[in-house]
This record gives C-alpha cells, structure tokens and sequence, in this order.
C-alpha cells in the first residue's frame, strides 16, 4: 500500500520535517519505493514535485526536504505501486483544473471492479487512483457548480467515498485549496498542533524539532497522514469509514459513512 501525508494550517507553513519522516519509508524504512510526489498550495496557484525513484534516494526529495516551502494546505503520496507501472504519469498527487480552482487528489488502495465511466476528465497514466479522481471530479462537474455550498460538495464526495469503499481499499485526500477533504478507509491518523508547543521527534529519520521556536502562539497546524510520524506525540486515530473536512488547520465538518 502506499502513504499520504497531508497539512492544513492556518498560516502559511513548510512541510520539511513531516516530509523528511516520510520519504524514509520510501524505499529505506519502508516499502514504498515506486515514486514519491507532493503538492504545495500557494494562493490559488499550486507548486508541484513528481519523481518515479524512490523518495529516499531522490535528490528532488532532498530539495524540498531542505527547501523551507510555505503552504497552508499540502498533499504527500509516496507509491508502492499495485496498478500501472512504475513511472512519472502515475506518480501522485493528481491535478486538475475545476471552476477556476486547481484540485489535488492523493489516493491509498485498490478497487476490484472499479470501471470509469468516460467523461470531460480523463486520466493520463494507468493507475486506478488517477480514474477515481477523474471519476469524483466528473460527478461533481455533473451535479454541482461553483456556487454550490460547500456542504453540499462534501455530501456528494462522502456519498462518493462510502460506495468506493465497499469496492475495496479507499483512503482519499483531496483539496481545492480552500479546504481539505480526508476519508479513511482502512488508516489514517492526524495530529494538530497548536500553542502551547512542544519537542517531537521522527520515528524514522534521527531528527527532533523543537515547534516552539518554529512558531507563533496563534499558529495551527495540523498533519494527517495514513502511519503516525512521530514517536512522543499523540496522534488520533480515524475510524474506517470517518471522513473530516479541514480548513485553516481545524476540523469544520465531519462524520463516519
């Protein structure tokens, strides 16, 4: 299976020390060895970074590791692939343009009998994952438009999430870069920090960051990955079937399908 890693803070805040706990598991602590990609908003527009080797040994990933990126919403995937080769075109996450906003999709697991439908989004490399966003997308294109409540944007992907899951394996992150959806199928987990803070350290790098000299004490941020990345802090668990929709670092919406 792969790994996700998301961010959602209130201000604008880099990734590089939760990055650099998971691209250990890219081929050196972990598995996951078949490409590694992450998406950082900046306003409107999104920085993204794909690499088809493996997040440990990428020199793209020492970059950004060490490359103080700030974003208030940030999407991780790294790959051990199950469907479709192993190559850029099906390196996650996924864009796509949709009512003037662009909107990354990082996926976790496996449909049997998963058919796309064709529609106005197509996917360009083979994996399942790539045709379930193009899939979500497709709908929403359908049956909303811009001025649709958010509410009701989260209705239809919940509803969306709950019948992929009974296909299979559907762990989602998605985001347009207002907020961002989470559904746990299987494993997830998040953590949000907030003042006052504190020392943590990596389980799979030898690396400790002291938040409290990093922030201020209005900061909130808040990481949702699918294996916790610390080992002195605590993480909460999602259930199978939970689903949040974070903004600004903060849960706003929630349920269990």
């Amino acid at each position: 299976m792969c790994e996700l890693l998301a961010m959602s803070a209130n201000t604008p805040t880099d990734l590089c020390f939760s990055f650099t706990g998971l691209t250990r598991r890219g081929g050196e602590t972990g598995p996951h060895k078949d490409g590694w990609g992450v998406a950082f908003y900046e306003g409107k527009g999104v920085r993204c970074f794909h690499d088809p080797d493996p997040s440990a040994s990428s020199r793209i990933a020492e970059v950004v590791q060490t490359h103080p990126i700030k974003s208030e919403v940030a999407i991780c995937h790294i790959r051990q692939a199950n469907v479709g080769g192993v190559c850029l075109a099906n390196t996650h996450p996924f864009t796509r343009e949709l009512w003037g906003r662009y909107w990354v999709c990082a996926h976790n697991g496996q449909l049997s009998n998963f058919s796309p439908v064709p529609g106005f989004y197509e996917p360009v490399g083979t994996t399942d994952s790539e045709a379930l966003f193009c899939a979500i997308l497709n709908h929403l294109r359908q049956q909303c438009d811009k001025t649709t409540p958010t509410k009701d944007l989260v209705d239809h992907l919940v509803d969306l999430a709950t019948g992929y899951a009974r296909e299979g394996v559907f762990n989602l992150l998605l985001s347009n870069g207002d907020w961002l959806f989470t559904y746990c199928s299987t494993k997830m987990a998040s953590i949000t920090r907030r003042a006052p803070f504190g020392p943590a350290r990596l389980k799979d790098a030898d690396v400790m960051v002291d938040f409290e000299s990093e922030t201020t004490p209005n900061d909130i941020v808040s990481v949702i990955v699918t294996e916790p990345l610390t080992s002195d802090e605590t993480w909460d668990i999602y259930r199978p079937g939970e689903w949040r929709l974070w903004q600004r670092g903060e849960v706003v919406m929630a349920g269990c399908s």
